[in-house]
């Protein structure tokens, strides 16, 4: 595969000077998501910040530094909050973060935790106005009195100055904790999906938004599953996805109805008997869907497998990827650790021909769908120091463990990498491994 030798950028966290021993639990990564022409990306952490990260320009004195990503803008989007109704703590924790398109100089991206939606503005100044009417250079007002001439205010240059502001807050909309927003192909609109409901708001609108699906049962003890993830399709700002934890998708069209509660189309892949367990249900919850950029297929993350489905056939999926079958013997003691219930995100490359999803010990895994070879890789400060070649790993899963192998029971469990994103129109990759972002690339010859 074309992505298999890449090089570390970068490892910059919110705190990347921290050892990976020993570090704030606010530093921890929560998302990763580029921007749509790839220059920009941006990081989300349990600390409720936004770290942007912008492209450098390619450079004649510097050509080895080929679009290196450095910070460009750190700012707090979400604080602590108290539900005194509920007497329920709000975490400031970044759920997810989606860019919109870039219509003028600034950018606009969505951020969200548990509860509110913000939708925030970056944009640059490099100069300041001076010569007021009204008031000193230093900002106090003057005295009325002693003006006695009409001043000009001019523009002066000042060092850049990268601003992000709120524009909009979208609240008290969600009793459940959101754990998805989308925004649709219209640009116009975007919608929430929290465990029971998902909501279709418009970005100018922030009082009022349309319930479009509700799962609730009138009594909470027939409730049977929840939802997980949900994403508008990429072209049709009518249809949309949402995956739920017992392992099936619905498609639904918003045309058919103002409420979307009947599905357009039902995807559930049909449970082998062999491997029925205890845990089978548990390991099936989908984690993440995502549509191609085509909008022909959909990409589903359970807890051990990737599948890719074609929109337009329900029964199975067109592709099915293991991830780390290994691990199905471990259940047992997964499931005592909770690892059992963590929640791996998946994405494609710009063309669709590759996906890319994260395992333990802080590997990542990649699947080419034209070649069907995947590859193993490992984000960590020992073995991708800058520019050097990332050495494919593998995992021994019994009988004698060869040199460069790695024996399933040695496997950290802590380190996880959750979230990863592609960039979408290069091979360049973010891989978020617990408070460090790794930024890979193809080797330059």
């Amino acid at each position: 595969m074309m992505i298999a030798t890449v090089f570390k950028t970068s490892t910059p966290g919110t705190n990347s000077l921290m050892s990976t021993s020993s570090f704030d639990q606010a530093d921890i990564i929560s998302t990763v998501e580029f921007n749509y022409s790839g220059d920009l990306l941006a990081t989300g952490d349990k600390g409720g910040r936004v770290v942007i990260f912008q492209r450098e320009q390619e450079s004649k004195n510097r050509p080895h530094h080929r679009g290196e990503y450095n910070v460009y803008s750190t700012f707090q989007s979400h604080e602590p909050e108290f539900d005194y109704l509920k007497s329920l703590e709000i975490e400031e924790k970044i759920n997810k973060i989606r860019w919109l398109p870039q219509q003028n100089a600034a950018h606009f991206l969505l951020s969200t935790n548990d509860k509110t939606i913000k939708l925030w503005k970056i944009s640059e100044r490099d100069k300041r106005a001076e010569g007021y009417n009204l008031k000193e250079e230093d900002g106090r007002f003057r005295d009325p009195v002693r003006i006695t001439t009409l001043r000009v205010p001019v523009l002066k240059p000042m060092d850049l100055m990268v601003e992000a502001s709120p524009r909009r807050i979208f609240a008290n909309a969600h009793t459940y904790h959101i754990n998805s927003i989308s925004v649709n192909s219209d640009y116009e609109t975007y919608l929430s999906a929290d465990d029971l409901r998902i909501n279709l708001w418009h970005l100018e609108i922030t009082d009022r938004s349309f319930n479009i699906v509700d799962i609730k049962p009138a009594n909470m003890e027939e409730l049977t599953e929840v939802i997980t993830a949900a994403e508008c399709h990429p072209h049709q700002c009518n249809v949309f996805a949402y995956s739920s934890s017992k392992g099936t998708i619905r498609l639904c069209d918003m045309r058919a109805g103002a409420l979307c509660d009947q599905h357009s189309k039902f995807f559930e892949e049909p449970e082998d008997p062999s491997n029925r367990s205890f845990f089978s249900e548990i390991i099936s919850s989908i984690s993440d869907v995502k549509f191609s950029h085509n909008g022909r297929y959909m990409m589903t993350r359970d807890y051990l497998s990737v599948k890719v489905w074609d929109v337009n056939m329900e029964t199975r999926p067109l592709e099915t990827y293991q991830v780390h079958e290994y691990l199905r013997s471990k259940l047992c003691s997964l499931y005592e650790n909770d690892c059992i219930f963590d929640k791996f995100e998946c994405c494609w490359n710009g063309s669709d021909s590759a996906i890319m999803t994260g395992s333990y010990n802080n590997f990542f895994r990649m699947f080419d769908r034209n070649t069907k070879r995947d590859i193993t890789l490992e984000a960590s400060r020992e073995s991708s120091k800058p520019r050097a070649i990332l050495k494919p790993r593998k995992v021994c899963t019994g009988g004698k463990r060869k040199k460069d192998e790695i024996s399933v029971d040695s496997l950290d469990f802590n380190k996880k990498i959750l979230h990863t994103a592609w960039h979408p129109k290069e091979n360049i990759i973010a891989v978020a491994a617990t408070n460090n972002l790794y930024i890979f690339q193809d080797k330059v010859n």
